[in-house]
């Protein structure tokens, strides 16, 4: 069933051009029926000319012509229809698996956090391109060959009974073997398949692990480990294959086996009953060309049922990431909010990554706009959890987060996030240039505009002094650039987005003391009459933040301004008492 589920889904994917899907099944219909019937013709010529002796040669040629007239029709037929499949399936393929790559690209870059946490890219990266490979190969073999066969043995085949009962009954029990030990094969082996796709996904995982992280391996002389491991899971994959391999092989051997004996049963009984007077020749003849063609037919079915139950591991793979539903759901009359002013309220709102251990409880925080806001406290404490579910990365188990009174759950996710920017602890960048980068924050910024927000951000120096200045590759994930060097351009990327509501989690932590003070200075001008963010360790950064607020294992320790905090003596006091303490030490 499973078998079927997942064939009768590729094949819903062709709805969007259901048109040429229905002109391309006629046609197959008109190939299986035309291939059916040049064996009942060959079988009349052979009766007819068995049947000559006495007639004269004007009456044998008059009914040859008739004969040799419907089969050059059917021959043109044959190949008109057969024009158009090859031609027309081919292009539709194509077309469909870039649809598929597209709409499964689309798909996945809409899931949230969560999901992408629990995958490795690599993995993902395969589902989509091995699944689209295999969308593509079943899609032309249907028109080309599978629903043809079809047709000859659902719809043709009984046709034969009216011809010869006793002969179309050895072409019926041959299928019944085909069919019969093909389900056979698939129940032994289904198990088997699953656990050898999942080892290629771990092998794609592992590989593409590696390359992502080539400085590691080299710098921890992993090469040796790697490769080895690598090659433990290729020996684990060809254990779990070879016993598929064998049982398929098996069922090629008895499958020819029994076409053959099919074919000397229907000569000898043919003979049988020509002797008895209840077949002709042309019968005989007919029906062994219709062995020879199912045979023919039914090789194709069994290669191309073998051929799907190993992808169909894959295919089922990609359509359970097809079937991922986001939980940060966008609704459908969400409102689009324009440009915000900045409020923000956080209303008793709780959140945990695993449901075991809360990262957020019962977290209540009112910002005006325009306001400063600096989250402190341990790793761990829930500061980055927090914003993170501000700009819907996650949703909160409960509470409710507001931007100008409005649940952000109702505000759609497009809308709320062009109001929000960020400057991320980990500023990873695009295998693209330095330009594209920045315009990710801006798609339609001038150069001039680039420039200027280079220059706040402290990054137009650096820029120009690259090889090809803005138009430089900065490599993967920007690994061309210092850590430095890529902060300011995610600097500058905020800068060009122009939000009014930014959080900067971290964003001078790679800068030198000197760069960061200019930074600083900048950070200042993009922040005024913003609401603006600030998860900081360095507490000496925050000193002119309106309110700070202080976290403890997700849970709001202490909340004020720089001022009151440090004068109580609690928590925050304690944490800059500390900080001081080691600054002055080193």
């Amino acid at each position: 069933m499973e078998f079927f589920r997942v064939y009768g889904r590729v094949l819903g994917l062709l709805r969007d051009e259901r048109k040429l899907a229905i002109t391309l099944a006629f046609a197959n219909v008109a190939v299986a029926a035309l291939q059916f019937y040049e064996p009942v013709l060959l079988g009349r010529v052979v009766d007819l000319l068995s049947n000559a002796q006495g007639r004269s040669t004007a009456d044998i040629w008059s009914d040859a012509k008739h004969l040799l007239v419907i089969w050059a029709v059917v021959g043109i037929g044959g190949i008109v229809a057969n024009i158009v499949v090859s031609l027309q399936a081919d292009r539709m393929a194509h077309r469909r698996r870039l649809g598929a790559m597209a709409t499964y690209f689309e798909h996945v870059l809409m899931l949230p956090f969560a999901f992408h946490n629990a995958q490795h890219s690599g993995r993902l990266l395969k589902i989509m391109l091995t699944g689209v490979d295999h969308l593509f190969g079943i899609w032309l073999s249907f028109f080309r060959e599978n629903l043809a066969t079809f047709v000859a043995l659902f719809i043709m085949l009984p046709l034969s009974i009216f011809m010869n009962w006793q002969l179309a009954a050895l072409l019926i029990v041959l299928i019944v073997f085909f069919a019969i030990a093909n389900a056979f094969v698939v129940g032994k082996t289904d198990r088997l398949q699953a656990q050898v796709e999942e080892y290629h996904s771990e092998l794609a995982g592992r590989a593409g692990d590696a390359l992502g992280n080539i400085h590691l391996i080299q710098s921890f002389v992993r090469l040796g480990a790697e490769a080895g491991a690598i090659q433990q899971i290729i020996r684990r994959t060809l254990e779990a294959q070879y016993p598929v391999l064998n049982w398929w092989a098996l069922l090629s051997v008895l499958t020819r086996a029994a076409s053959t004996v099919t074919v000397i049963l229907i000569f000898v009984l043919g003979t049988w009953l020509f002797t008895h007077g209840q077949a002709t020749a042309g019968e005989i003849v007919s029906f062994m060309g219709f062995a020879t063609m199912l045979i023919g037919r039914m090789d194709q079915a069994s290669g191309f049922v073998s051929r799907i139950f190993f992808q169909m591991p894959a295919l089922a793979d990609f359509f359970r990431v097809l079937d991922h539903q986001s939980t940060v759901i966008d609704k459908p009359n969400g409102k689009d909010i324009g440009r915000a002013k900045g409020d923000v309220d956080f209303e008793d709102v709780s959140f945990s990554y695993d449901g075991l251990r809360p990262a957020l409880a019962h977290f209540d925080l009112h910002v005006p706009a325009g306001t400063t806001v600096a989250f402190v406290g341990p790793t761990g404490a829930g500061k980055s959890t927090a914003l993170s579910l501000l700009h819907r990365m996650w949703d909160p188990q409960s509470g409710t987060i507001r931007v100008d009174g409005i649940d952000h759950r109702d505000i759609r996710l497009a809308s709320l996030r062009r109001n929000i920017g960020v400057v991320f602890q980990d500023s990873t960048m695009f295998y693209r240039s330095i330009a594209d980068n920045l315009r990710i924050g801006k798609p339609d910024a001038t150069q001039a505009e680039l420039e200027t927000a280079a220059r706040l951000a402290e990054a137009h120096d650096f820029i120009v002094s690259q090889p090809h200045g803005y138009e430089t590759l900065v490599g993967e994930r920007g690994t061309t650039l210092s850590g430095g060097e890529r902060q300011r351009l995610a600097i500058a990327r905020a800068l060009l987005k122009n939000p009014p509501i930014l959080i900067l989690d971290e964003a001078t932590s790679a800068l030198d003391a000197v760069t960061e003070a200019r930074i600083q200075k900048a950070l200042k001008a993009l922040m005024a009459g913003r609401t603006t963010f600030v998860i900081a360790h360095r507490l000496s950064t925050i000193r002119d933040a309106e309110q700070v607020v202080v976290l403890e294992h997700g849970k709001l320790a202490e909340h004020g301004s720089y001022a009151e905090l440090t004068a109580k003596g609690g928590v925050f006091a304690n944490l800059v008492a500390t900080q001081r303490a080691g600054i002055e030490s080193a």
